[in-house]
C-alpha cells in the first residue's frame, strides 16, 4: 500500500506542476515534453524522455532482463539440484539464523541470499539481480501471508538496497571519462558509506524485528567480512584508475567464471540432468522477467513524469534556499540531486552525475560528491518495485521507511566524508 500512495502521489503532483508551469508561467510545450519528448531531440530543452520514450525503454530493459535472468537462474537450478545452494546455506547458516530467525536451518534462501549479496560487492548488477528475484521466490515459499511482506524479505531487501559494494567501478570510469585529476579518489568514501549504509539498514530492521545484534555469531561474522574488506581496500588504494577497472574485471569475472565451473562439476559429481536442469531453470527466468514489466513501467514512467514536470528541479532549488539560510557554505546541495534522484532511477542518477561533472568540473568538491553518491547505495522504489512485485507481495510493511531512514544515514555520511576527504 505504501508504494501504491507514493506512486500515486509522483503522478498527481508531476501533472500539477505541469498544469501551473503551462497555465500561470506559458510553457504551452511542456505537457508535449512529458507525454512525447525524446532525450535525442535537440529541440527538446529538457533532454529528458517523456512518457511514451520512457514505456520503450522500461520494455527494452525488461528484454534484456530475459537472457540474463534465464541464464542465471539456469545455473542456480543446476546448483539446486546438485545441492551445491544447500551446502552454501549450512556455511551461512550459523550467521543467517541470527538475522533472518524465521528461515529453517539449511533452507535453499540463504544460498540464495548470500550469491545475492556477493554479486552486489563485486558490482555484478546482472548477476545480482537473478539472484535476488530466486531469493525473494524461496523466502516467499515459506511466508504464510502471500500478499504480505515477511520479516526475512523486509531484512533482505533492505540489505540488497543498501548496496555495499567493495569498488565502484561504473563511477571511476565516469570520471576517468571526464578528465578528472585523481578518478580513483572517492574509492575509500563510498567503500565507508556503502558499509555504514548496510550496518544501518540492518540496525533499523533488527530494531524493528527485536533481533539482537550483540551475539558473537553475528559480530564475528561482520568483524570477518570487515577484515576481508578492508585488505582488498589496502591493495585497490595502491592502483591506479586503470589498474582499479583491470582488478575489478578480472575478479567479478573470474568469479562468475569460476561459479559456473564449480556448478556444472557439483552436477557431475551428482550425476544429475545438468541441461534439463538448466532449461527448467531458464524458464522460470523468463517468466520472472516477464511478470516484473508492468512494476519496472510503473516506476520508470513516474520517475520520467516528475523530471519533465521539473517537480525535481523545484525540490533542488527549494533545498539550496533552505540551507542557505543556516550556512554560507552550501557546497554540498549542488551535488545532492544525485542523491535525491538515486532511490528512484539508476540510470538517471548517473546522469545527473555526469551533469554535475560537467557543470562544476570533474575535480569540484560538488562532483566528488555527486559521484560518492552514485557509487553509495541501490535504487530503494526500483527495488522494491521489481522484488515484491515478482512475488506479488502488495503489502510492503515498514521496508520502504527502513530503506529510506538507511538512504538518509548514506547520504549524512557521504557528505561528512567529503568535507573530511576534500575539504
Amino acid at each position: 500500500m505504501a508504494l501504491s500512495r507514493i506512486w500515486s502521489a509522483f503522478i498527481i503532483i508531476a501533472i500539477t506542476v505541469a498544469g501551473i508551469k503551462c497555465f500561470f508561467f506559458g510553457e504551452t510545450q511542456i505537457f508535449t515534453w512529458m507525454v512525447s519528448g525524446k532525450a535525442s531531440d535537440p529541440a527538446n530543452p529538457l533532454k529528458i524522455d517523456g512518457i511514451i520514450e520512457t514505456c520503450w525503454v522500461a520494455v527494452d530493459i525488461c528484454l534484456r532482463l530475459i537472457g540474463i535472468l534465464s541464464l542465471f537462474i539456469g545455473f542456480m537450478n543446476i546448483a539446486e539440484k546438485a545441492g551445491g545452494i544447500r551446502l552454501l546455506s549450512r556455511i551461512v547458516g550459523p550467521f543467517f539464523s541470527k538475522l533472518f530467525p524465521e528461515i529453517p536451518k539449511g533452507h535453499p534462501s540463504m544460498g540464495h541470499m548470500i550469491m545475492n549479496f556477493s554479486a552486489n560487492l563485486l558490482g555484478l548488477d546482472n548477476a545480482a539481480t537473478p539472484f535476488g528475484l530466486k531469493a525473494m521466490q524461496s523466502l516467499q515459499e515459506l511466508n504464510p501471508n502471500k500478499d504480505v511482506a515477511s520479516n526475512s524479505q523486509i531484512m533482505f531487501l533492505c540489505l540488497h538496497a543498501a548496496g555495499l559494494n567493495l569498488i565502484p567501478v561504473s563511477v571511476i570510469a565516469v570520471r576517468a571519462a571526464q578528465n578528472a585529476s585523481n578518478p580513483t579518489d572517492i574509492f575509500i568514501p563510498c567503500m565507508i558509506v556503502t558499509f555504514v549504509g548496510t550496518m544501518a539498514a540492518m540496525i533499523i530492521v533488527s530494531i524493528k524485528q527485536k533481533i539482537n545484534l550483540i551475539q558473537p555469531v553475528i559480530l564475528l561474522w561482520v568483524l570477518g567480512i570487515s577484515l576481508v574488506i578492508g585488505l582488498l581496500v589496502m591493495y585497490v588504494v595502491h592502483l591506479n584508475a586503470a589498474g582499479i577497472q583491470s582488478f575489478s574485471g578480472m575478479l567479478s569475472n573470474g568469479l562468475i567464471l569460476l561459479v559456473f565451473i564449480l556448478i556444472i562439476l557439483g552436477g557431475v559429481y551428482k550425476k544429475t540432468d545438468i541441461f534439463s536442469d538448466f532449461v527448467d531453470g531458464a524458464k522460470n527466468g523468463f517468466d520472472t522477467a516477464i511478470r516484473i514489466i508492468p512494476y519496472i513501467l510503473g516506476i520508470l514512467v513516474a520517475v520520467s513524469m516528475l523530471r519533465t514536470s521539473g517537480t525535481f528541479d523545484a525540490v533542488i532549488n527549494g533545498m539550496k534556499y533552505f540551507f542557505a539560510m543556516f550556512s554560507p557554505d552550501t557546497r554540498f546541495v549542488d551535488g545532492l540531486p544525485t542523491a535525491l534522484i538515486r532511490p528512484l532511477s539508476g540510470g538517471a542518477a548517473r546522469g545527473m552525475m555526469v551533469s554535475t561533472m560537467a557543470t562544476y568540473g570533474p575535480d569540484s568538491f560538488a562532483s566528488r560528491l555527486s559521484g560518492i553518491f552514485q557509487g553509495a547505495s541501490d535504487t530503494t522504489f526500483y527495488v522494491v518495485a521489481v522484488y515484491f512485485g515478482s512475488v506479488s507481495i502488495k503489502n510492503t510493511r515498514y521496508s520502504i521507511g527502513a530503506m529510506l531512514l538507511a538512504d538518509l544515514v548514506g547520504i549524512i555520511t557521504s557528505i561528512t566524508l567529503a568535507y573530511l576527504f576534500f575539504g
